[in-house]
This record gives C-alpha cells, structure tokens and sequence, in this order.
C-alpha cells in the first residue's frame, strides 16, 4: 500500500488550537462501516450509542512534563530535548534537537537549572543523558518541564492552561509524552452517566511515547516499524471484559493507544483477552483483523500516520477518505485539540 492513499488535504484553520469548553461539547462523527454511512452528533450524545453491559476501555496514562527547553554549556547554543523514558538508574532517552552537532560528555542546562549530561548516542536523534540530580525522574520533570504540546498547536507553546487541558480527567499513571487524545473529550459527569447505563469502565495503559506519534516515512505503509512502547492489561481487566463478552456485551476502546492494548492483548491470547505487561510495536494498518474490541473512539488524525492507519483497517480506507471529507465540509476541528469519531460494527 502506498503511502499517498493514506494523505489528504487539510485547510490550516480546520486544526484546533484549543480544546472546546466543556470537553464534551466537542463534535462527534459516528460511523457505522457495516452500512457505509455516517452521521454527526455531539459527543455528549456518546451515551446514546452504548448499552448496558458494554466495556468502554480507556487509557489511563498520565503525561508527563517531558519538553525540556535549554542550552549547551559548551556554546550557549539552544538545546531542546523530548523526555522519552528511564533507560537506568539515573539515565533518560531523550529526542533531542539542537544547532551544531553536540558531542558525548557535553552538559546542557534546562528548565530552572537542571544538568544534563550527554552519555550517548543513538539514532534518529535521540540520546541517552544523564541528570546531575539523583531525584526521581517525575520530580525533576515536573520542575523543569514543560508540557509537550504538539508543533501544529500554537506553533509547540504551551499556554498556562495546557497543564490540564491535555490531560485526561482519569490519567493516574505518568509515563506518556503525548496525550491519548480520544480520552480528552470525557468530563467526570460524562463518564458518570455512562457508568450509571450499566457500562463497565475498565482501566488499562500505555505510556505514549516514540511509537504512536512517529510520522510513517517508508514509501509503503506495510515497510514503516513501530518503537516500541510499554503497556499493561491487569487480571482484573482481563476477567471484566471476557465477563462483557461473555453476556453478549460490546468492548468499545477510547483511543488508538487502548485498541493496541487491546489487540495486543488478544494476540498473545489468540483471540481471548488476557492479562498482560511489556512492551508493544504492534503497528496496526488495512488488512489487520481485529479480535479484541467491537468499537473505538478516536480523533481525526495526521495524514501519513500510523494512527490514520490503525482507523483505515477498522473503517476501510474509502469510507474513511469520505468521512474525513465530510468533516473537512463539515468544519470539524482537527487533530489533538479536535473533534472525535465513533467507530461501531452493528448494523
């Protein structure tokens, strides 16, 4: 498959800036690919389309403050790193951008004085530091970090508001450097009334990192690789959503981060949901069959991504390309900040 079948046009102004207020005030596009149709609601109507005993799984990973903005202490050049993950005790990845081509043992300051030294290189850009502090990661972060907004959104600044507008209401486990968007939309009082139709929440996670926003740049879409990213599906989840299925209930993932979770979940299960922990590159595109949800939410993603590729192999790539095209006709916002899809299989 070539990747122009996965590029469309977007105007600028159609990529949202802010999110909307309320959350759930956002658009919702509900799509039905078994009928090949589509019709737009509000996604505080998102109750109106589950069901007593249903599974709506989300994604309770937390971003951290992982943009790290400063200078080489060598040059008094600028230096912007993206925290990625603990490597070791007292080491951090990091995606790091800088003039000049900076060279191991160098230390760059950051945030309110944070030092950071340059242990290796790796490739793609990213490196292994090491902080002069010994406290923990999540402290030094959120002392010297920023959010990390994406680059279409305000240009990558971050406004004083960001701190909590992208974030979920539910995250509860740092570890992402990048929201799962498709969650944004959710209030409290949302996810109460849907608790209250007889919907089973279930919690899983995975830590956003490299692999969900990493443009494909293989001319193939089948050619990209997916980094790896860490993930968990408890006993407990696993023994819930078997139980929905098991009483004829659907499970609806929030996000393309729960669908792999999920999907990942049923391969090493063959086709069961089972517990589970690790690490995942599963990279979904058209052509995938799909054993672990019946339906997703997700937002209206980049073109040439793989995430605009996971939606293609549950939408179908010519039903997506029309739905994307109504919306565009339709003024929907675009991207993180955006408007959401509801993607359900029943007739």
């Amino acid at each position: 498959m070539d990747i122009s079948e996965l590029d469309y046009e977007l105007p600028p102004e159609r990529i949202a800036q802010r999110p909307a207020e309320p959350r759930d005030a956002s658009r919702l596009m509900v799509v039905r690919p078994r009928r090949g149709r589509w019709e737009h609601r509000i996604f505080r109507d998102l109750p109106a389309f589950l069901r007593p005993g249903d599974a709506l799984v989300r994604n309770v990973s937390r971003v951290v403050p992982a943009r790290l903005v400063g200078e080489r202490e060598a040059t008094g050049g600028r230096w912007e790193g993206l925290f990625l993950r603990v490597v070791d005790a007292g080491v951090w990845e990091v995606l790091a951008t800088t003039r000049g081509k900076p060279r191991i043992g160098e230390w760059v300051r950051v945030g309110q004085g944070l030092r950071l030294e340059l242990i290796e290189r790796r490739e793609g850009g990213r490196w292994f530091v090491r902080p002069e502090s010994a406290q923990p990661a999540s402290e030094l972060l959120d002392a010297h970090g920023q959010v990390p907004i994406p680059p279409y959104i305000r240009r990558g600044v971050a406004g004083p508001d960001d701190r909590e507008h992208y974030q979920t209401v539910y995250a509860r486990q740092p570890g992402s450097v990048a929201a799962p968007t498709a969650g944004l939309h959710f209030t409290s009082e949302l996810i109460e009334r849907i608790a209250r139709l007889g919907v089973s929440i279930v919690d899983v996670t995975l830590h956003v990192g490299m692999g969900t926003f990493r443009p494909i740049e293989a001319s193939r879409v089948e050619d990209h690789v997916m980094h790896a990213e860490w993930a968990e599906l408890n006993p407990e989840a696993a023994q819930r959503l078997n139980a929905a299925r098991a009483d004829g209930g659907r499970i609806i993932a929030v996000g393309t981060t729960s669908v792999r979770t999920l999907e990942e979940s049923a391969r090493r299960g063959g086709g069961t949901i089972v517990a589970w922990s690790g690490e995942t590159n599963l990279y979904i595109r058209p052509g995938h069959v799909f054993k672990g949800l019946d339906g997703m939410i997700t937002n209206f993603h980049l073109p040439r991504s793989s995430l605009l590729a996971l939606v293609a192999a549950r939408v179908g790539l010519a039903l997506l390309k029309a739905a994307y095209a109504e919306a565009i006709a339709q003024n929907y916002r675009f991207y993180s900040y955006g408007d959401a899809m509801l993607v359900l299989d029943d007739e």
